[in-house]
């Protein structure tokens, strides 16, 4: 018998049920980058829409009445164009933190193939709208604001649906490390649509928008066609959630060493339907560890979506590069994000210790951002670093709230085995934290004026507070390693 080819002995090896596993983490991976990359644009934009007009040449037959707005965009050519831009940030984050505490319970009860198709179709057409301003010569506040409002109520179809869809397909044992990988979407989103934003942002800064809303449109079909909601769907093995018997701390994970995509390491799980009700709002609430992670994240994401708003046009005014420069400079930043999430990951499965793990980040990213202000600037390699450890120690803890607590949380023992509730839990933890993310950069956009520093010293402070917030759970997480038992809620 011959031997068969090393490429298909590599795809054999692997069961089916991890090929859907490995499908699965792929496509909501694809799926949640594409809204990430539709988000970006307007940051790398804004320092398009107003410049320093004189220092560009004019073309010979433009009559020109003010020589420092001429080339600036209608209404963003006056001295409020900072408070303008924070108006239209919170448009967007605002819509986006309201529509969030109900996107979960929506997504509990509406099919997550249908649910997320429509989100990003309707993401896609909101984010081409408002590129089509640029070739429709629309110069109404009114309309790029309405714009934003409607895009950050679609745009929260995404995170609930694909945090429950992964839920559904992977168990306990490695889920910070899967998941710490699995979120770095965020940051390759954030990169892509600071490249392709770019590529337009000073030719036909329309096209920064049309092409990103055509590509997480697109994504919209192919979640249509190809979406596996659960294993049950394909007679695959169910994932096994919890421990027979779970210790404290809180969120305390499996020490079986599994497989990240074969699931028959583990305890085998025969398919059973779920006949338990979705749970409510207020039930959700109750999970022990729920409400610290949300106000922890709402400061944390707060300081995430100031840079993410802000970063390039910081970069441009204090270094002065042109918007395309300090677009591509500002990826740095969620590269060091991907490497922060992937680390803090791997850090929380070894320990069992979200909560320490956050908080150790977050206290040493207090002085890093007070570093960063200082001293970021110093020329390109001091910049290049300060960027990368600004970006790991700020998006780490964020990744980790939003992906491995969340779905640990959402899948707790305290459920008695209701498998419905992760997608409502995720919507609370990250709708609170949305609330953060959109008085982040309004604060930024009416602080600035003041000067950079004085945003700094916001976002330390908001730093500071979120590491407090978890306290609780860090003391509970170090009794519990130091062998204290801790009576079981619920």
């Amino acid at each position: 018998m011959k031997s068969l080819a090393p490429g298909i002995k590599l795809i054999t090896s692997f069961s089916r049920d991890s090929w859907y596993r490995f499908s699965i983490l792929f496509l909501t991976f694809v799926f949640y980058t594409s809204y990430h990359l539709s988000r970006k644009p307007i940051s790398i934009v804004k320092s398009q829409l107003h410049r320093n007009c004189s220092n560009v040449v004019h073309p010979a037959n433009l009559n020109i009445t003010d020589n420092d707005t001429w080339c600036d965009w209608v209404p963003f050519d006056g001295k409020n164009y900072q408070n303008l831009f924070g108006v239209l940030d919170n448009c967007f984050l605002v819509a986006y933190a309201v529509g969030m505490f109900f996107s979960g319970i929506f997504g509990e009860r509406l099919p997550l193939r249908y649910y997320l198709s429509t989100g990003m179709l309707l993401s896609g057409l909101f984010t081409a709208l408002f590129g089509l301003g640029f070739y429709w010569q629309i110069h109404s506040l009114w309309y790029y604001c309405l714009v934003q409002a409607l895009n950050g109520l679609v745009q929260t179809t995404g995170w609930p649906a694909v945090v429950a869809c992964v839920g559904n397909w992977f168990g306990k044992g490695k889920r910070g490390f899967i998941m710490g990988v699995w979120n770095s979407h965020t940051s390759v989103g954030n990169i892509l649509g600071s490249l392709i934003a770019g590529v337009y942002v000073s030719s036909a800064w329309g096209l920064s928008f049309i092409v990103p809303g055509i590509i997480i449109a697109s994504t919209g079909v192919i979640c249509f066609l190809f979406l596996v909601e659960r294993p049950e769907d394909v007679n695959c093995t169910a994932p096994q959630h919890h421990e027979r018997v779970e210790e404290e701390p809180l969120l305390r994970n499996s020490s079986t060493n599994e497989e990240i995509f074969n699931s028959h390491t583990s305890t085998a799980v025969e398919p059973v339907e779920d006949h338990s009700e979705a749970i409510s709002f207020c039930g959700a609430l109750r999970i022990p560890g729920v409400v610290e992670f949300s106000f922890c994240l709402l400061f944390a994401k707060l300081v995430s979506y100031t840079f993410l708003y802000w970063l390039p046009l910081y970069i441009a005014n204090v270094a002065h590069f042109d918007p395309k420069k300090a677009g591509d400079l500002s990826t740095l930043f969620d590269v060091g994000g991907i490497l922060g999430g992937i680390v803090a990951g791997l850090v929380s499965d070894y320990t069992g210790g979200r909560a320490s793990t956050c908080c150790a980040m977050l206290i040493i990213a207090a002085p890093m951002l007070f570093l960063y202000n200082k001293i970021g600037q110093n020329g390109l390699p001091t910049t290049v670093g300060m960027l990368l450890w600004c970006g790991a120690l700020v998006n780490g803890p964020y990744a980790l709230i939003t992906t491995a607590v969340s779905a640990d949380l959402g899948t707790h023992e305290s459920l008695r085995g209701n498998s419905r509730a992760l997608s409502t839990v995720t919507a609370i933890i990250d709708g609170t934290g949305s609330i953060g993310a959109a008085v982040g950069p309004l604060l930024a956009g009416l602080i600035s004026p003041t000067g950079w520093n004085n945003v700094f010293y916001m976002l330390i402070a908001a730093d500071v507070l979120a590491c407090l917030l978890l306290s609780r759970l860090v003391y509970k997480e170090i009794r519990g390693w130091c062998g204290y038992t801790t009576r079981q809620r619920g």
